[in-house]
C-alpha cells in the first residue's frame, strides 16, 4: 500500500510541470531581421545559435536581405544550409545583372555588350532603363531555392509563419506581404529604389521596405510579440567613412524615415543582436561575405547567456517543426501559359524555351529553357510563377518583359592605331518581318566605319537564320618594311557576306554556308612626289566573291576578360571571282589587270580559357590557316604577288571577328599580310584587385608568303626575316597587358617586345571600335 502511494506521488509530480505549462500559454517568440545589403549576411549566426539551442520563432518578419534570409529560415532551410548558400553564391553574377555569354544565343553573341549607353524608343519617346542593375539572375535564382514551397500560397502555413516588408511607391506607406509567391515577396521586399526596378503589386508598385521600416520590431508587436529577437545590421545612419559607394549613399538617402524611427524599433527588442559596432563592412561589400558572416558570429556570441535563458523557458512548451518541406525534385509540367510576349516573338521564344507539357523537369531544366530565351536578347527579364490546376496538375506561367522594338545605341572608342570615334547604332526587332533584326551602325571617326545587317530565324524552333551584311570603311593602313613605317596607304573597303546557319546548340554553336564579296581599293595617301619613300603603286582595286563553309562555337562566360570556356571557329572557303586593277607610278612598267589563279581556303582557331586559382585564368590557344593555290594558267596573273587583298592579315590586340584577321601582340594591326599562317598563344589573366588585369602573354607564329608547298617544306624550320615579307619566318613576341574594365568599356595597356626587328611596342586602347 505505501509503495502504492510513493508510485502516485511521483506520478504527480512528474505530471506537474506539464500540467503547469499546459495551463500557461507559450510566449510568441518572433525574429526580427533588418535590411542592410552584404550586411544581411552577419543574421545567419543568430540562426545557427537559435537552431543548436532548440529555439523555434512563431513568426519572421524580415526586411530587405533580411526577408531574404528570413525566408529561407521560415520555409525550413537550417542556418547551415543558409550559411552554404550565401558561401557558394557568385555575388558579382546574382546582383550584378549581368548576363553571362553563356546564355546568349549563338546568333547574338557578336551584337552582345558592344555598347556603352542603350536607349528604347516606343510610340516616339524614350525609354529609360530605370535601375542600375538587371534581376533576372537574382529571380531565378530565389524561385529555385523556394521551389519547395511553390505551391505554399499563405505565409502563415509555412513551417515558420512570415511577413516581408516592403512599401507602396504610389501611396508612400508600409506593405506587409503575408501571401502570394514566397520568392516574389522577398525579391519585392530588397527593392533598393534605382538599383533594382520596382515590382508590380496589384494597382501599385513596390520598392524596398527599409524607405520606411528597415527594423520592423513595431510590426511584430502589433502582430501579438510577448518576445522579440532583433538582429540589426542597419543601425540607422552610416558615418561618413562608410559612404564610400553608390549602394551605401543611394540606401542612406533612400532610408531617411526608417533610419530615424530606428532607435524606438530597437527598444522593443527583448533581445537585440546589435551588429552595427562589429561589422567592418558596407551595404554593397557582398564579395567580402564570408568576412561579414565572421562578424556576425560576435554580436551572437555577446547574447549568448540571453538565448540560453530564453531556450530554458521554451523547453516545457510544444514548438513548431522546422524543416524543408519534401518535394520531388523533378515534375510535370500540365499546362505552360506565355504572358506579356509579341505574337511576333512569341515562335521564337516558344522553339528557343523548348519547354513541353507531360514532360519531366527539375528547377535547373525550366531556368535553362528560360534562359535560353532570355538569350535571344529580346528581353530584359523573364520570369514565372507555378500554380495548380484542378488540385492535383502543375501548371507555369512565364512572363516576358520585352525590349522596346526600337533600340538606339552608342559607344565611344580610341585606339593608337586607328584613333578616336565614336559609334552610333539603330537596332530594330521584327521591323521587315517577324523573329527578325535590323542593324543600322556607323562610326564616326578618324578612320570612318559603317554597317548593315540583317537577320531572320526560321524554321520550326527558330533554329535556322539567314544574315546579309553589308560593311564598308576608309582607313589608313600603314605598310612597314624593315619594322618601319614606309607609307601611308588609303585602304577603302566594302564586304558584303551572305550566310545561312543552323544552331547545332542555340547557345554555344552553329553551322552554315556563305556567299561572300569583298571589294578593296589602295592608293597612297600622299602624291609620290612629296613621299619618296612611297611605293610604286598608283591604284590598286581587288574584287573577290567566295564560297564558304563554316562552324563556331563559342562557350566563353564573358565578353571582356572571360575566366573559362572554349572557343572554336573553322572556315573552308573557294573562290570564284578574283578581278585585280593594278596602275603604277612607273610609266616604263604597263598597267596590270585581269584575274589571279584561284584558290582555297582552309583555316581553325582554338582559344581556351580555364581557371586556375580563384583569380587566375590560363589562356591557350592556335589558329592554322592556309592557302592552296590553283596552279598559274598562262592568263592569270599570280596571287601571291598581286592578292594583298584576300590574303590573311597578322598583328593588333584588339580581337578581330572577320576570317581573314587574326590578332598578334606586338605587330601592329593588319601590319602582315600572308598566305599561310600558324600561331600558337599562351597567357595568363591575373585579376589583381576589383576590375583591374594583368595578362602576361607569349606568342609565336610561322608565316609563310607563297604557296603552301613552299611554305610547309619550311614551316618548322624557317629561315627568314618576317619584316622582309618573302621567306618563311618565324614571329616571337612577348610582353603583358595591364587592363581596366571601365565604364567605358575595356582599358588597355600592352607593352610587347617582337623579334627580328628587336623592339618593345606599345598599345593603348578605351573601348571597343567597329569590326567586320
Amino acid at each position: 500500500m505505501k509503495k502504492t502511494s510513493y508510485l502516485f506521488v511521483f506520478l504527480f509530480f512528474l505530471a506537474l510541470p506539464h500540467f503547469l505549462f499546459s495551463q500557461e500559454k507559450k510566449p510568441k517568440v518572433v525574429l526580427v531581421l533588418s535590411g542592410g545589403g552584404a550586411k544581411g549576411i552577419a543574421h545567419i549566426p543568430l540562426l545557427q545559435k537559435l537552431d543548436s539551442l532548440h529555439i523555434v520563432p512563431d513568426l519572421i518578419v524580415g526586411n530587405s536581405m533580411g526577408s531574404i534570409i528570413g525566408g529561407l529560415y521560415a520555409m525550413g532551410y537550417s542556418g547551415d544550409s543558409i550559411e552554404k548558400i550565401t558561401k557558394d553564391i557568385y555575388w558579382d553574377k546574382l546582383l550584378g545583372g549581368g548576363q553571362s555569354l553563356r546564355a546568349v544565343s549563338a546568333e547574338e553573341k557578336r551584337e552582345f555588350q558592344r555598347y556603352l549607353v542603350g536607349i528604347g524608343v516606343k510610340d516616339g519617346k524614350l525609354n529609360s532603363i530605370g535601375s542600375l542593375l538587371n534581376d533576372q539572375n537574382l529571380r531565378e535564382y530565389l524561385s529555385e531555392l523556394t521551389f519547395p514551397v511553390y505551391n505554399v500560397k499563405d505565409f502563415d502555413s509555412l513551417p515558420i509563419p512570415f511577413r516581408a516588408m516592403a512599401t507602396d511607391l504610389v501611396e508612400g506607406k508600409e506593405v506587409i506581404l503575408s501571401k502570394g509567391s514566397l520568392s516574389y515577396a522577398m525579391r519585392a521586399s530588397m527593392s533598393l529604389p534605382a538599383i533594382f526596378k520596382p515590382m508590380p503589386y496589384g494597382k501599385t508598385v513596390l520598392v524596398d521596405g527599409g524607405v520606411l521600416n528597415n527594423f520592423p520590431t513595431d510590426v511584430a508587436k502589433q502582430m501579438g510579440a510577448d518576445i522579440i529577437i532583433g538582429s540589426d545590421v542597419g543601425g540607422g545612419m552610416e558615418p561618413v567613412d562608410k559612404l564610400n559607394n553608390l549602394m551605401t549613399i543611394l540606401m542612406q538617402t533612400s532610408m531617411f524615415p526608417s533610419n530615424i524611427k530606428n532607435p524606438a524599433n530597437r527598444d522593443l527588442c527583448t533581445i537585440l543582436v546589435d551588429h552595427l559596432p562589429n561589422l567592418r563592412f558596407s551595404t554593397a561589400d557582398f564579395t567580402n561575405s564570408n568576412e561579414i558572416y565572421k562578424d556576425g558570429k560576435i554580436a551572437t556570441n555577446q547574447n549568448l547567456p540571453a538565448l540560453i535563458a530564453l531556450s530554458e523557458k521554451l523547453k516545457g512548451f510544444q514548438q513548431r517543426t522546422h524543416k524543408l518541406p519534401d518535394m520531388p525534385n523533378e515534375f510535370v509540367l500540365d499546362t505552360i501559359v506565355y504572358k506579356k510576349i509579341s505574337p511576333e516573338n512569341m515562335p521564337l521564344v516558344v522553339g528557343r524555351a523548348n519547354l513541353k507539357t507531360h514532360v519531366k523537369y527539375t528547377t535547373k531544366d525550366l531556368i535553362a529553357g528560360i534562359n535560353r530565351a532570355m538569350g535571344t536578347n529580346l528581353f530584359d527579364e523573364i520570369t514565372y510563377s507555378y500554380f495548380i490546376k484542378d488540385e492535383d496538375k502543375l501548371g507555369i506561367t512565364l512572363f516576358g518583359f520585352e525590349r522596346a522594338k526600337n533600340q538606339l545605341n552608342t559607344s565611344i572608342h580610341y585606339d593608337t592605331y586607328r584613333g578616336v570615334g565614336i559609334i552610333f547604332n539603330y537596332t530594330g526587332r521584327n521591323v521587315l518581318a517577324d523573329a527578325s533584326r535590323l542593324l543600322l551602325t556607323v562610326d564616326i571617326a578618324e578612320q570612318p566605319k559603317a554597317r548593315i545587317n540583317y537577320q531572320k530565324n526560321f524554321g520550326q524552333h527558330r533554329e535556322w537564320w539567314w544574315m546579309s551584311e553589308a560593311y564598308g570603311a576608309l582607313l589608313r593602313q600603314e605598310i612597314y618594311i624593315n619594322g618601319k613605317a614606309s607609307d601611308n596607304i588609303l585602304y577603302n573597303t566594302l564586304e558584303i557576306n551572305n550566310e545561312i546557319n543552323r544552331n547545332l546548340n542555340s547557345l554555344k554553336s552553329y553551322v552554315g554556308f556563305g556567299l561572300n564579296y569583298s571589294y578593296t581599293n589602295l592608293k597612297p595617301k600622299y602624291d609620290r612626289e612629296y613621299n619618296p619613300n612611297s611605293l610604286s603603286i598608283n591604284n590598286y582595286s581587288f574584287n573577290n566573291i567566295e564560297f564558304n563553309l563554316h562552324y563556331s562555337y563559342n562557350d566563353m562566360d564573358k565578353v571582356f576578360f572571360a575566366t573559362e570556356g572554349t572557343f572554336i571557329k573553322s572556315n573552308l572557303a573557294r573562290s570564284f571571282l578574283t578581278d585585280l586593277d593594278v596602275s603604277l607610278y612607273d610609266p616604263d612598267l604597263s598597267r596590270v589587270s585581269g584575274s589571279t589563279n584561284g584558290y582555297t581556303k582552309l583555316g581553325l582557331t582554338y582559344e581556351k580559357r580555364l581557371p586556375i586559382k580563384k583569380k587566375i585564368t590560363g589562356i591557350v590557344g592556335f589558329d592554322t590557316y592556309f592557302i592552296f593555290q590553283d596552279k598559274v594558267k598562262n592568263e592569270d596573273l599570280p596571287f601571291s604577288g598581286l592578292g594583298y587583298a584576300a590574303k590573311y592579315f597578322i598583328g593588333g590586340i584588339i580581337p578581330n571577328s572577320g576570317n581573314n584577321r587574326f590578332s598578334f601582340a606586338g605587330l601592329h594591326e593588319d601590319e602582315l599580310n600572308v598566305t599561310q599562317y600558324m600561331g600558337l598563344k599562351l597567357g595568363s589573366q591575373i585579376n589583381l584587385t576589383g576590375k583591374i588585369y594583368l595578362t602576361p602573354h607569349f606568342n609565336i607564329a610561322s608565316v609563310g608568303f607563297d604557296t603552301f608547298n613552299d611554305y610547309i617544306n619550311h614551316s618548322f624550320n624557317p629561315k627568314g626575316n618576317w619584316d622582309d615579307n618573302l621567306e618563311t619566318s618565324l614571329v616571337i613576341s612577348g610582353g603583358a597587358a595591364i587592363s581596366y574594365q571601365s565604364i567605358l568599356g575595356p582599358i588597355h595597356f600592352d607593352t610587347s617586345w617582337i623579334n627580328n626587328i628587336d623592339k618593345v611596342r606599345l598599345f593603348f586602347s578605351v573601348g571597343l571600335s567597329l569590326n567586320p
